[in-house]
């Protein structure tokens, strides 16, 4: 019996610490505008920032600066290796990425990954629709 109890525990806080990730974009996939941010959450904490872009799907690691506040939104930044910071303000389904000036200033929609009429995989930890996209990023990344 115990054993069997243990293997539940285990199963279940496992679970509950299952890493999840919340796809947003912007562009068309497969052209030189396309950006994605890939959010990674681990147990409601961040743990990684994922930005890909262009034609050729680029990747690159960003970091989770800390919360801040842009033209009264609340929001977080993040920083890119060449020292960009930006300011990630999400909304009601989408994300409003900014810098200070507003000269990169693009709006971010929920990215669906899976199969497409029954072709593709589906993707385990991505969330399900632009709702728990939203909610992840707000619970990790603003602590809500």
């Amino acid at each position: 019996m115990k054993t069997a109890l243990g293997t539940l525990f285990l199963l279940l806080s496992h679970l509950a610490f299952a890493q999840k990730v919340a796809n947003f974009s912007y562009g068309k996939p497969g052209t030189n505008e396309y950006e994605q941010l890939s959010f990674w959450v681990e147990g409601n904490k961040p743990t990684e920032i994922i930005y890909t872009y262009g034609k050729d799907r680029k990747e690159s690691k960003v970091q989770y600066v800390g919360k801040g506040t842009l033209n009264g939104a609340r929001g977080f930044r993040i920083g890119f290796p060449n020292g960009l910071i930006l300011y990630v303000i999400p909304q009601t389904i989408n994300l409003f990425v900014s810098d200070l000036s507003g000269k990169y200033s693009k709006r971010y929609a929920w990215q669906y990954e899976g199969p497409v009429n029954g072709i593709g995989t589906f993707c385990q930890p991505c969330a399900r629709d632009e709702k728990e996209g939203i909610q992840l990023v707000k619970q990790a990344y603003l602590r809500e």
